[in-house]
């Protein structure tokens, strides 16, 4: 029964027919109205779109980007290599080619576990920003959930079905792009 009477107070706001933007002002007008002991956050977009995320993409784009010529450089000077050793075959003996050969096989190797050492490296990066980042956004999602009488935040997708009045996602962005900025300092 109480499931039904849920479903009834939520039909208005999951009615299909409705424009995204009278959808969206309808919303901004609910949530100053609506004081709820849940609410809910998409923490994804919440890293994502402030400037604090933005700007973590922003510097791991330029070290991928960085990473990325770097590795085709060396591809390329390997291939070259590679050519010049495979020319030389001819005018070498058997064993003499396959010590060259090993040798250049190491070496191949050991770039290729340094290379992927950065690319882990710089995987780690984004985790220890992410991590800075919900460090300081903690205690700013704690005074928006007090400002708004919630008693708990839940992530959105976890939530089956909820007003979207309840949403702080956007709100949670501005608090937290005013508090951390972009994080740079």
């Amino acid at each position: 029964m109480r499931l039904c009477a849920l479903l009834i107070c939520l039909m208005p706001v999951l009615s299909f027919g409705a424009a995204p933007v009278i959808a969206q002002q309808a919303s901004e007008r609910e949530r100053s109205n609506i004081r709820s002991p849940i609410l809910t956050i998409d923490s994804d977009r919440v890293f994502n779109d402030s400037a604090f995320g933005e700007r973590v993409a922003r510097d791991v784009d330029a070290q991928g980007s960085a990473l990325a010529a770097e590795n085709r450089k060396i591809e390329t000077d390997l291939e070259a290599e590679e050519l010049e050793l495979t020319a030389k075959r001819t005018t070498m003996d058997a064993e003499t080619f396959r010590q060259l050969a090993d040798e250049f096989d190491a070496k191949v190797q050991e770039i290729r576990a340094r290379q992927a050492q950065k690319g882990r490296a710089l995987n780690q990066l984004v985790d220890q920003e992410r991590e800075v980042f919900l460090n300081g956004a903690g205690p700013v999602l704690e005074e928006l959930m007090r400002d708004s009488g919630a008693a708990v935040i839940l992530e959105r997708r976890s939530v089956f079905v909820s007003a979207n009045a309840i949403d702080i996602t956007d709100e949670a962005i501005a608090r937290i792009d005013e508090s951390l900025g972009s994080g740079s300092d």
